[in-house]
């Protein structure tokens, strides 16, 4: 039985993190749930879009299968003056020939999809909507601006601006979620009580993008910014406003991981707390 809720899902991103939300994902496909809207940053929207596509799993096979594949993940890339992260491959050969999304089902699917980036010259995020970006090329821009991190991607323009990572100026993209009126279901990719410290890595940054004066901004006062959405979500959390779904622990995994006995392990216990949380989840949204 399909169970249909009028709520939206809100996927934080993470880097690679982002497998326990694969596996939280996977479970809520396999229980059928069909949410109203669907709101992902970076791995968010990554992970976000398989659900969109209903292919339950590609998530497990694109996070986790090539990560020891130099055209996926490289350092030597990255020194080299390229990204870290293999972006023509992660977003152009996987999902067109490699492991397919299946974008007619995704077009066509009545979930709204939401995918967050974050404007490098004004510093504030935006959220495009996949019926906005028109096509499958568009969409696939958009994610991978939306996941493309200072200092080991390249920003990425769109329609004459520029994009980078949707984390960094809507970690969570909560907000967007309350102001469409729909009940929150929260996946985040950190545990309770974790806070984000200053970045070290901005000076870097204030010597790589002079031309973004924006994006400078809002990574000077991230951390404190992102503390403080944790701070509400706790909150409301406790008042039973929305529910949150976290790992109990990331396992040592950071964004960039090559285990994959731990990747696949994050993956299971994502399935695990997402069944573990079936019952409580279900009578959130039924209240």
């Amino acid at each position: 039985m399909q169970s249909t809720v009028t709520a939206g899902l809100v996927l934080e991103g993470g880097g690679l993190r982002g497998n326990f939300s694969a596996g939280v994902l996977r479970h809520f496909m396999d229980m059928r749930f069909s949410f109203s809207s669907l709101y992902g940053v970076s791995m968010g929207a990554c992970n976000g879009a398989n659900l969109i596509s209903n292919q339950p799993e590609r998530n497990r096979i694109a996070n986790i299968r090539f990560v020891n594949d130099k055209r996926y993940l490289s350092f030597l890339r990255l020194l080299k003056g390229g990204d870290l992260f293999g972006m023509d491959f992660i977003f152009e050969d996987m999902p067109l020939h490699i492991v397919p999304i299946d974008y007619e089902t995704f077009k066509n699917n009545p979930i709204k999809f939401w995918i967050g980036v974050t404007d490098c010259y004004t510093g504030e995020a935006v959220m495009f909507e996949k019926s906005m970006l028109g096509s499958r090329e568009n969409v696939l821009t958009i994610m991978r601006a939306s996941a493309s991190l200072p200092l080991i991607a390249k920003p990425v323009e769109y329609n004459g601006s520029v994009y980078m990572d949707g984390g960094i100026a809507n970690f969570i993209p909560l907000q967007q979620c309350l102001e469409h009126g729909e009940k929150p279901v929260l996946v985040l990719t950190q545990p309770e009580g974790y806070r984000k410290h200053a970045s070290k890595s901005l000076a870097l940054c204030k010597w790589r993008y002079p031309q973004f004066p924006g994006l400078i901004r809002v990574l000077e006062h991230r951390h404190e910014a992102y503390n403080d959405q944790l701070a509400v979500i706790e909150a409301k959390e406790k008042q039973g406003e929305i529910f949150v779904i976290r790992p109990e622990s990331t396992l040592g995994v950071g964004r960039v991981c090559r285990d994959q006995r731990k990747l696949y392990q994050l993956y299971d216990d994502g399935y695990a707390m997402a069944l573990k949380h079936t019952a409580a989840l279900q009578e959130f949204l039924s209240a």
